[in-house]
């Protein structure tokens, strides 16, 4: 099939542009993909966790749907306790922005209460109008922040504005540094690799200028696709897709290059040689694109939106590059010629005594020694596994720098921890009835008496709850001990808090546990349903794959269970990298669904590059250990380039200044070398060369064909002497 296509392609290349062109220029006019992302984690839980719940009673009953805040958290320069003056001075900033006409801002209140116990720290609440993740609070923000500096300048204290608009803005802001700076590290790296390999500038700016085609168009088919079916965008999923567009679509460019290079060396002619690179490679590119899309595509059985949304997203980009690589690419090669490797000559001739060429002789005279140490390095990396924890702290994902975490430090210098982010008990009378108030001081005791919470926020009155007018819903907001992000909180808001809650709850009434707290410890919960559904349905899908493209049971066992000791070996170090040498409280909660992802995807991309060229020098007549040979040599130039390639844009995100994006860039990166030095170059031939024609079990996919196919030609290389006598 990709015999016809590739001749179709490489003989119509000004056709094939055209159509790119006009499919470019109609991403123009499309809605912006920025547009579609939220912010809002709770956002993307189902109806049916209790924080969730809880926050559509507080819309129904209190009004507080679409109720944000800011706190200015005031502190003096020298540390010390606050004197008169300095709260004097708080209460008229508080005046000021009251009185300025700030839009969207309504109350700010502070006065002794906001004074902390220990005298060193104010607060100012204030109330905005509108809903957190509202783009216009953002400005409320900015002049919030404006009028606070104007406002204390030289009165010896310093101020921080924090709140969830305040957390959401610099959540943002470090999003789109990253965004930036990654671009930016991703293609120098790109651009730098490309020009050692080929030392063309034509070859090295290929890629650039296809991902930058693909990503316009992709990212319109997204925001098209997200917008058909009113579904959410998480914010991560902007600089994720950049950077797998370039990785995966480098190497795709890079698998075909490197087969047109070798068949031009073979003698053939410049269309004779892009047709048949089309032919080999296009079956390996569709093959390895569809794991992926699949990979990602699993992502839709996640009850957690977050996860949700970014697989249609990444899978869309993937199928356009995918599509580019055998279409566009082709097309530009067609009209360029061998003048794509310009000004090198090293096209021209075949290298001789290469270091793959060695390495192959080595795995194909030593498969058991070689499979044995690949495979034991991955084992002992897995072994960080056991100590992996996970982190749900949004807050300490930002960069220390910015204002919102700096106040929070701050924060934490006078007050409790979760002072910041109640976590709030409401109470609905059932069948319509009245909630009796005597009821509830008993009742808010019996809550700060659970361990973990540290006391009770009374309400604007002084009460210990808040009541509706109509009396049927109740409102009781506790300040935990610990960080509303952390292990204890969420273990607490999602056990032993709600148990006594609902346990304890007066007679006719109904008790939901909401805030930060319990939307985390049920974004865990599903967060851990995810990862048991989503593990093994997409490590099957991907099986299935490989079998059809292989027509074996064997082989595709083998490679799923080499890219799953991948992922194990890529988790275990990324455990010793961030929790040991980097003293992290934990990895991210969602970067081992992702990295599964990636790297089972990515990992089976380079699996199946070197299984299909196995496969074909078996077909070429070679025995087992010859084919390994031969195809390290031949394919490991291209698998080595592709995963350095790959590798290095996943580690331009190690300077993205946002903990998460760190953390996943540190890890995918080590997946790829693992993936790419170990696996696809070791572990994988030197299995194969084992089994023998067992691994083609039970079709004949190594089965020696008389004559390639019309259009093909056979791949070169004859049996190396010394792969011969090791027979």
């Amino acid at each position: 099939m990709f015999t016809k296509f590739g001749r179709l392609v490489v003989h119509h290349p000004w056709k094939v542009v055209a159509i790119w062109l006009v499919l470019l220029v109609g991403s123009f006019f499309a809605p912006s993909l920025a547009d579609q992302v939220s912010t809002d984690q709770a956002s993307f839980l189902p109806s049916r966790y209790e924080s969730v719940q809880a926050q559509e009673l507080a819309e129904r009953a209190f009004d507080q749907g679409d109720g944000a805040t800011a706190t200015i958290v005031v502190k003096r320069n020298d540390d010390q306790a606050l004197e008169p003056a300095d709260t004097e001075r708080v209460g008229r900033l508080a005046q000021t922005l009251q009185s300025a006409g700030i839009e969207h801002v309504g109350a700010a209140v502070t006065g002794p209460q906001a004074v902390s116990p220990n005298k060193e720290v104010q607060l100012v609440n204030i109330a905005l109008i509108g809903a957190p993740a509202d783009p216009v609070l953002g400005d409320a923000i900015v002049a919030i922040r404006d009028k606070a500096r104007s406002t204390l300048a030289d009165s010896g204290l310093s101020y921080a504005v924090t709140g969830d608009v305040a957390l959401i803005v610099d959540n943002q802001d470090a999003f789109d540094s990253a965004l930036m700076i990654v671009s930016i590290v991703t293609l120098v790296l790109v651009v730098g690799l490309l020009l050692v390999i080929y030392r063309s500038p034509v070859a090295a700016f290929l890629p650039v200028v296809v991902v930058g085609v693909v990503s316009a168009v992709s990212s319109a088919t997204i925001t098209l696709f997200v917008k058909a079916f009113g579904m959410q965008v998480d914010q991560s999923l902007l600089t994720i897709l950049t950077v797998v567009l370039y990785g995966v679509g480098t190497d795709y460019i890079v698998f075909l290059l490197f087969r047109y290079r070798e068949r031009l060396r073979a003698g053939d002619a410049s269309k004779s040689a892009l047709t048949t690179a089309v032919s080999r490679v296009g079956e390996v590119i569709a093959s390895a694109a569809a794991a992926i899309v699949i990979a990602f595509g699993a992502l839709l059985l996640a009850v957690f939106g977050g996860f949700r949304s970014l697989g249609p997203g990444l899978a869309i980009g993937v199928i356009v590059m995918a599509v580019a690589s055998v279409t566009l690419v082709p097309a530009i090669v067609s009209l360029i010629g061998p003048k794509v490797f310009w000004p090198s000559k090293s096209w021209q001739r075949t290298p001789r005594g290469s270091v793959f060429a060695s390495l192959g002789r080595f795995t194909g005279r030593r498969p058991a020694i070689v499979a044995l140490a690949s495979g034991g390095v991955m084992v002992v990396l897995a072994l960080g596994v056991f100590g992996l924890k996970v982190d749900y702290d949004q807050v300490g994902q930002l960069p220390a720098d910015t204002e919102s975490a700096r106040a929070l430090e701050d924060l934490k210098t006078g007050f409790p921890a979760g002072a910041l982010n109640p976590t709030t008990v409401y109470l609905r009378a059932d069948d319509g009835q009245r909630i009796d108030p005597a009821t509830i001081p008993a009742y808010a005791q019996a809550l700060t008496r659970v361990p973990g919470v540290g006391s009770l926020m009374p309400a604007a009155d002084g009460k210990p709850a808040t009541i509706t007018d109509d009396g049927t819903a109740a409102q009781i907001n506790l300040l935990l001990d610990t960080s509303a992000y952390s292990t204890a909180a969420l273990d607490l808001a999602g056990d032993d808090l709600r148990r006594i809650a609902h346990d304890q709850a007066p007679s006719g009434t109904t008790a939901l546990v909401g805030g930060v707290s319990s939307v985390f410890a049920d974004i865990r919960d599903a967060n851990n349903r995810d990862l048991r559904v989503i593990f093994p349905v997409a490590g099957v899908l991907i099986a299935v794959i490989l079998g059809l493209l292989l027509r074996s049971l064997v082989a595709p066992l083998y490679l799923m269970i080499a890219v799953g000791l991948g992922f194990m070996a890529t988790l275990g170090a990324t455990v010793l990298a961030f929790q040991g040498v980097g003293d992290r409280p934990g990895l991210s909660f969602s970067l081992p669904i992702i990295l599964y992802l990636f790297v089972v995807a990515i990992g089976t991309d380079y699996n199946i590059l070197m299984i299909a060229r196995l496969r074909e020098e078996a077909r070429a007549g070679n025995e087992p250990r010859a084919a390994a040979s031969l195809a390290i040599r031949h394919g490991g130039p291209s698998v080595a380039a592709a995963g350095l390639i790959l590798a290095g844009t996943f580690a331009s995100m190690l300077f993205a200044g946002v903990s998460f994006l760190a953390e996943m860039g540190f890890a995918v990166s080590v997946g790829i070398v693992l993936s790419a030095f170990v696996m696809s170059l070791f572990l994988v031939p030197s299995v194969t060369a084992l089994l023998g024609h067992a691994a083609w079990w039970p079709g004949h996919g190594d089965a020696r064909r008389s004559s390639p196919p019309a259009g093909e030609e056979q791949p070169t290389g004859e049996p190396q002497p010394e792969v011969a006598r090791a027979r």
